[in-house]
């Protein structure tokens, strides 16, 4: 069905009453041939069993001989909508282990399918079919995707075992009411009259002036975005510095959501469980990472758990599609010609689930480079997880004994 002929042939079909529309769109089925059920249902959203409905009825020539009763508008049964909040609750808990997303955009996606969704739903009391759990996922964003297009390098032997210690993790801690963050840094941004993509409603004819070309020469600075995000509260916090991402900046952003939200969001919080990538400032390897996190612990009392995600999965992370994709939404076409600019935007980042979020502006110069003597190394008081003791591991303040994971 070609653009023009679908759009002119659906006027025609609103027009009609639930039978006529059935019959309707079984004839163009049949017309088309192969592939004729689903271009239609592409363009009418009837369900494909209601137009295999219609060419039954077609092909036995009942359809026009016996008109069948119509119902009332609005009988039938009531569909199961996003805001039947214990469905959606139930269906956001069965993906949460298995959802990721383009940190670009809103688009989540699933590697489980319908049926098996549908299943796992029946057995905590709902009884939709992979239809309506399908057309739910739809209206919440979601997107049945290829396993290829989730992962971004080979696959780990142990990856999904790590998820599912990650998930374990997390449950614990949630189940304490202990804080549970997803942590990453986004990518650095120039500042000044740089093009940044996307488009703004202006004045016909009077486009704002940028750079041709996107040189760092030309930049007034450059924006360094590290981020955290609370899946329990919905909320989190970019810290905006000036100079460069290291693992000594990455534990200052999490110090300073600490002190401005974290104590008093978990007033009674011992532990903290950080979600990270296993690369960039916050990577296992990182010394620097790992001796801050130390000197954190020490001044806060806290202890703090990492899990990181295994390599080639730094899509999963939360944070990406829950908080960065928006972010890059909201000041999608508008140029970060200051400081300023970017905090208020990132301020101003807002959903209909109800995410907020926050900036804390950090303009102290963190140095690159810098080595940390095997002494101090010696000093943490870290115990690495028996599961994959790189990706896991747990910081203590210095003089406190005991396991506690």
């Amino acid at each position: 069905m070609k653009p023009r002929i679908a759009a002119s042939w659906k006027r025609v079909f609103d027009t009609l009453n639930e039978n006529q529309q059935r019959w309707l769109a079984a004839e163009k089925a049949r017309e088309i041939g192969r592939g004729g059920i689903q271009r239609v249902h592409e363009v009418t959203k009837l369900s494909r069993v209601t137009i295999d409905k219609g060419i039954r009825e077609l092909n036995d020539g009942r359809a026009l001989r016996h008109p069948e009763r119509i119902r009332k508008p609005g009988g039938g049964r009531r569909r199961v909508e996003p805001e039947d909040q214990p469905f959606v609750s139930a269906l956001e808990r069965i993906l949460s282990e298995t959802t990721a997303g383009d940190p670009m955009t809103p688009l989540k996606w699933t590697v489980k399918s319908m049926r098996t969704l549908s299943t796992a739903l029946r057995r905590l009391g709902y009884k939709q079919s992979p239809t309506t759990v399908r057309r739910v996922l739809r209206r919440m964003g979601y997107s049945l995707q290829a396993n290829r297009r989730t992962i971004e390098g080979s696959d780990h032997p142990d990856r999904d075992a790590q998820f599912r210690h990650i998930a374990t993790q997390v449950n614990k801690h949630v189940k304490a009411g202990e804080p549970v963050i997803s942590i990453d840094a986004k990518k650095r941004e120039y500042i000044g009259k740089f093009k940044n993509p996307g488009r703004t409603w202006r004045k016909k004819g009077h486009p704002v002036p940028a750079y041709v070309y996107d040189y760092k020469s030309q930049a007034e600075g450059v924006a360094i975005l590290y981020g955290l995000y609370d899946e329990q509260l919905n909320e989190g916090m970019v810290n905006v510095g000036v100079s460069h991402e290291t693992g000594e900046f990455a534990v200052e952003s999490i110090r300073a959501w600490w002190t401005r939200f974290g104590k008093k969001r978990y007033p009674k919080a011992r532990r903290i469980l950080a979600c990270a990538d296993g690369g960039g400032s916050n990577r296992p390897s990182n010394k620097m990472w790992q001796l801050k996190l130390q000197e954190f612990c020490d001044a806060t009392g806290l202890i703090v758990t990492v899990c990181h995600y295994p390599p080639g999965t730094s899509k999963w992370n939360k944070i990406e599609h829950r908080m960065f994709s928006f972010i890059s939404m909201n000041w999608k076409g508008k140029q970060l010609t200051d400081y300023e600019t970017v905090i208020n935007l990132i301020g101003h980042t807002v959903t209909r689930t109800g995410l907020r979020v926050s900036a804390n502006f950090d303009d102290r110069e963190y140095k690159t480079g810098l080595e940390v003597p095997a002494s101090d190394m010696e000093t943490l008081n870290l115990r690495r997880h028996a599961f994959h003791p790189n990706w896991n591991y747990t910081i203590k303040p210095r003089g406190v004994t005991g396991h506690d994971r």
